[in-house]
């Protein structure tokens, strides 16, 4: 007997007996259904916490300040002496040295002050802020309108700005680009400004308060708040963010020994290690997924063993019911390898039913929670073939006894079996 005839056989079984298959598949459509939906679950929201988290520039970073120490500490034997040290700020030659020689996936300098915004007989305190275009994707912080500083306004201190969204919303009817702003002793031409945030939707907050603080904000080039702002064009701190994780140590030990170079090795700053801490909380929570995905799973195995045992019963309640078909297949050549491949192909297609329509019922419900929700929910491949693979195997295990079974039957006590 060919493996397609098997299979037409099998097919022309099953559907001969709808209503017995369906109830036979209905306890592992539930337990592929309920795998593959904890499954993308938690996948999904590893996915959007890990998103959010690079949105927020939290992952692979380090931020250099300024340290407060001015003395190194020398040995010679046993006697201890200071070396005292003029302590040196952060300036923008550093960061403009770092942005050089450092391979990174972003770098910014920044400078915060407060200042007063003159508008008309009114005066309001704002937050100005100078840094460079690095900051605003970074952050993910998209333009509403106009553009980001280019590298001529950049390099010459030019008095141009950028105006968070709140900040415009706030202050401006109009459209306000190609006006100008007064703020504290100087007037900025505005270039841009800054659109709504994009990242925290639909009750996702992530850092609420510091990204609207971010938004009610106005933004100027790093070396124009070094020329204006600061004495000596020293800068508050310097970010960098790595590619990717690999290249997260390598970019953190090159910063330091460019910035101990430059400092003519006085350790007059320090890293505020977040890529490091972001790290230590994605293992922790990579660590808590797989413990959930366990819990889960094994909850949702046992609706598939129930399933499983449900197929086992069908299928040996089948043999009885086709003894006729057993001993006259026997009886004009087939073999017992015939009919116990017979037997296991119906079991295995019936799991595999089972399986397909547990996948399209979990995937058309994670469809209408991303579209109600508004949240980037993916079906992952792992968790269809995870269910895929748990349904065919149930499917081998629980069609193997009764295959075996129905292939050793004695032909002629088949044919009789009724009599």
């Amino acid at each position: 007997m060919h493996l397609s005839e098997s299979i037409k056989i099998s097919l022309l079984n099953i559907f001969s007996h709808k209503f017995r298959s369906f109830l036979t598949l209905l306890g592992i459509i539930i337990g592929v259904f309920a795998v593959v939906t904890m499954f993308s679950s938690v996948y999904g929201i590893k996915k959007l916490v890990s998103d959010r988290m690079e949105g927020l520039g939290w992952n692979n970073s380090i931020i250099i300040y300024p340290s407060s120490g001015n003395e190194n500490i020398s040995t010679l034997g046993r006697r201890f002496y200071y070396i005292a040290r003029e302590n040196k700020p952060l300036t923008l030659n550093d960061y403009l040295m770092i942005k050089r020689e450092v391979d990174a996936r972003y770098i910014y300098g920044m400078i915060e002050s407060w200042e007063k915004h003159y508008q008309g007989e009114k005066d309001s305190w704002v937050r100005l802020k100078a840094t460079n275009k690095d900051f605003f994707y970074s952050q993910t912080y998209p333009l509403k309108s106009g553009r980001y500083f280019n590298t001529f306004e950049m390099t010459n201190a030019f008095k141009v700005c950028i105006l968070g969204y709140h900040f415009a919303d706030n202050n401006f009817t109009s459209d306000p680009l190609d006006q100008f702003v007064k703020i504290g002793n100087n007037r900025y031409k505005i270039i841009g400004v800054l659109g709504d945030d994009v990242l925290n939707t639909n009750g996702m907050n992530f850092n609420p308060w510091g990204r609207r603080q971010d938004l009610s904000s106005v933004y100027i080039p790093l070396s124009t708040g070094a020329e204006y702002l600061k004495s000596s064009q020293a800068i508050d701190y310097i970010y960098l963010q790595a590619e990717d994780e690999e290249n997260f140590t390598g970019m953190k030990t090159e910063t330091r020994q460019k910035l101990l170079a430059q400092h003519k090795m006085a350790h007059d700053f320090s890293f505020n290690d977040v890529g490091a801490i972001m790290l230590q909380i994605t293992q922790e929570m990579d660590s808590m997924m797989k413990k959930w995905n366990i819990t889960l799973f094994a909850i949702a195995s046992i609706s598939l063993i129930v399933g499983g045992i449900g197929l086992f019963s069908t299928l040996l309640i089948s043999i009885n019911e086709r003894m006729m078909e057993i001993g006259i297949r026997k009886s004009i050549g087939a073999t017992d390898k015939d009919i116990f491949l017979l037997f296991l192909l119906e079991a295995i297609i019936l799991s595999l039913f089972a399986a397909f329509i547990g996948i399209a019922i979990s995937t058309a419900l994670i469809k209408v929670v991303v579209v109600a929700l508004n949240f980037d929910f993916p079906v992952p491949v792992q968790g269809i073939m995870l269910g895929l693979g748990f349904s065919l195997l149930i499917g081998i295990i629980s069609g193997l006894y009764p295959a075996v079974k129905a292939s050793k039957i004695d032909p002629i006590s088949a044919i009789y079996y009724f009599e």
